[in-house]
């Protein structure tokens, strides 16, 4: 049997991209010494984008002319998008007391102020480095990085559609995003390693941290039950309902301003996307709030997150990995966001006699990798 590439067939595409996602799991999971090693210099997530994307730049699939992204980004992203925010413990949250918030907030301070002031710098002294309009004006793949860093893969999958991230700029955003996010997790392991020197610093109050010891009630995965199927079929219910009506209501609302104020379009008020994204996301917390969020304990968040994979191997197969040598520049841009974002929690910390613990997880809380194998 002759080899026909690239493959076009959806259905074999989509079987390479569940195997690739197998490998990945399976892999960093693996206790063997080279496997151990090898994920510590590339995490399993930049894989599940990347190892797509090779099969693409070899013409060995073609992600141009499948529809297999089309029906994840309008079917999986919006319900997984729901999964993930309905089990959200506002409660939990109020337990860690007001630095601890403090911190989190600055955190996310940090990121949406940061990025602006990090691009000015760049777009001043090295005016080459930035494109400041057109389809390839450099915010477009730098909101990826705020979507990534303040809500994760799903908001930074929404930020690509909704600002038309091209993809070769969003393969490169991509391996910054890790690169960036490894090396200030690096830093902020080797100062919990000397938190006393730091808390001396920052003049830290080890009260609050005794306090959130006792104060943060964890709910264990271990309560998950994925067995029971009852439950599953109303997770999936749940998800793609939502996922349903958002489609519903932004059809109707999209087209009301594209017609009576077509010049939102430039917040992307006029978008399909942009609506389903805002209404599944909305209906997902106010959802929380109701018996409906007890649907985590079957599984919504693991669910949300197996949808997310198989979303960003899709992403990845319609990226030119290469395209990250032609976007080099914006390193220096996400190295100087992420300086600033360190230093406005620093400033923080100091004024409110916060703990290196409280701008940890404050800053983590904003600046992680958002999915994990659970």
């Amino acid at each position: 049997m002759v080899l026909m590439f690239p493959i076009t067939n959806d259905a074999v595409i989509f079987a390479i991209l569940l195997f690739i996602l197998a490998f990945v799991f399976t892999t960093s999971k693996s206790e063997k010494t080279f496997w151990v090693n090898f994920y510590k210099f590339l995490p399993a997530l930049l894989l599940c984008y990347f190892v797509p994307g090779i099969f693409n730049s070899l013409g060995i699939i073609s992600g141009e002319n499948s529809g297999i992204y089309f029906v994840t980004s309008r079917f999986l992203l919006p319900t997984s998008l729901v999964l993930l925010t309905l089990g959200t413990d506002f409660t939990a949250i109020l337990k860690l007391g007001p630095k601890a918030l403090i911190m989190t907030l600055t955190g996310t301070a940090g990121v949406i102020i940061g990025g602006p002031v990090a691009l000015f710098l760049v777009s001043t002294f090295f005016p080459d480095f930035v494109i400041l309009n057109g389809p390839e004006a450099t915010w477009r793949g730098l909101s990826t990085v705020a979507g990534s860093w303040i809500g994760g893969g799903a908001n930074q999958t929404a930020m690509k559609e909704v600002f038309q991230v091209q993809d070769s700029v969003f393969s490169a955003i991509i391996a910054i995003d890790v690169l960036t996010y490894s090396v200030w997790l690096a830093i902020l392991l080797y100062g919990a390693g000397i938190s006393d020197k730091i808390d001396k610093f920052l003049k830290a109050d080890q009260e609050s941290i005794n306090a959130i010891k006792k104060g943060i009630d964890k709910e264990h995965s271990d309560s998950i039950d994925l067995s029971d199927t009852n439950g599953l079929m109303k997770l999936l219910a749940v998800g793609f309902g939502v996922t349903g009506i958002s489609h519903f209501l932004a059809d109707i609302i999209a087209p009301f301003f594209q017609q009576n104020f077509p010049e939102l379009a430039k917040f992307s008020l006029t978008s399909n996307f942009f609506w389903m994204v805002v209404i599944a996301t909305t209906i997902g917390l106010i959802l929380s709030f109701t018996r409906y969020r007890k649907l985590e304990k079957q599984g919504a968040s693991k669910i949300g997150n197996l949808f997310l994979y198989v979303l960003i191997a899709s992403i990845g197969m319609e990226m030119n990995i290469f395209g990250f040598f032609q976007n080099y520049q914006l390193l220096l841009i996400t190295s100087i966001w992420i300086t600033f974002h360190a230093l406005f929690m620093i400033l923080v910390a100091r004024l409110i006699h916060a703990p290196f613990f409280f701008l940890a997880v404050g800053s983590q809380a904003n600046i992680e990798e958002q999915l994990q194998h659970q």
